[in-house]
């Protein structure tokens, strides 16, 4: 019997199908992550007068961060680990950014182990080529990790330890949310352990509506949530929540940026106790740091906590330079001494 041969395949369709394949291999190595170097020059003054405490806030020390990546910057977002070395960092054009701070003491003296790579969104793709890539917050749950997504207005989880293989889902595409303005959406997060006053809480940048106010959102709980309250921040002097971190001891900071071109970039750092977000509160906090231009500050959007051997509450905040050229990425320490 004479043997069966193979189909003929055409030579286009041969060709179509070699190109398929080599797209789609192209697509999945660009999903990996990549090492990225980052330069990271001391920041040797934060006040342009030498002074390092301003309040129960200490200067520890920071960093201007520079890398030959086109892909580093557009910092919006950012947790560390315990020990404060380890980091999840996201970019506003939809990447992971993953690495270690090292420091001596409480003072960052450089960055190691840095790897980019795209947010995986569930189905396949990533969320930049679905459109999803104006990510603003982060927070880390039991869950995953969870995303803010600005335009969007949606809160998508990223299950699991890390972020970086998992793909995400959407978890919240709340009509509330969807009313907020095309660049007023979910720029902090909050996600109490115990879900109390609620397992999800959202801060917008600003309201379209209210100009003295900041608007909360409220969801639970964390495996289906569904709204469960609003509630609001005093908004003073034109500034925008940027981000929000939760320490262990229930209270909540909250960074926020002022911009404008007569006065230029400022920052101000509040807190209050998590108790003060309950349905319907109005909340106003109390300020620590504000500060303009004359310190070394820019665009500061990312903001995260632990606590150093000594047991002092450390805050971590990064800035976004937009990817400009007239803008810089900084990471600053400062340590609450009561």
């Amino acid at each position: 019997m004479a043997p069966r041969l193979a189909p003929r395949i055409p030579p286009c369709l041969a060709l179509g199908l070699a190109l398929g394949l080599a797209l789609l291999a192209t697509r999945e190595a660009a999903a990996q992550p990549v090492p990225v170097e980052i330069a990271a020059t001391p920041i040797e003054r934060f006040d342009a007068g030498g002074a390092t405490r301003f309040g129960v806030l200490e200067f520890r020390g920071g960093l201007v961060l520079t890398s030959p990546s086109a892909e580093f910057g557009g910092l919006s977002g950012l947790t560390v680990d315990a020990d404060g070395a380890g980091f999840v960092a996201i970019t506003d054009r939809g990447y992971w950014l993953t690495g270690q701070i090292l420091s001596e003491g409480d003072r960052p003296t450089g960055i190691a182990g840095t790897r980019l790579a795209p947010m995986l969104a569930q189905g396949g793709g990533t969320l930049a080529a679905k459109g999803y890539g104006d990510v603003e917050s982060l927070v880390r749950t039991s869950a995953g990790y969870l995303v803010g997504i600005e335009r969007r207005q949606e809160i998508w989880l990223f299950p699991g330890p890390d972020p970086v293989s998992a793909a995400g889902r959407r978890l919240i595409a709340d009509p509330a949310l969807s009313r907020l303005g095309n660049n007023e959406g979910p720029e902090a997060m909050l996600a109490p352990p115990g879900g109390d006053p609620a397992a999800v809480i959202v801060i917008a940048e600003e309201s379209q509506d209210a100009p003295d106010r900041l608007p909360g959102f409220l969801f639970g709980p964390l495996a289906r949530p569904v709204p469960t309250g609003r509630f609001a921040i005093v908004r003073t002097d034109e500034f925008n929540a940027t981000d929000a971190a939760l320490a262990d001891d229930g209270t909540v900071y909250l960074l926020e940026r002022r911009f404008d071109l007569l006065r230029g970039v400022a920052l101000r750092l509040r807190r209050f106790p998590l108790a003060a977000i309950r349905p319907d509160a109005l909340v106003e906090g109390e300020v620590l740091l504000s500060v303009n231009r004359l310190a070394a500050i820019d665009n500061m959007e990312g903001l995260a906590l632990h606590r150093n051997a000594a047991g002092e509450l450390i805050l971590t905040l990064v800035s976004d330079d937009n990817f400009s050229a007239l803008q810089r990425t900084l990471l600053l320490r400062f340590a609450v001494v009561e």
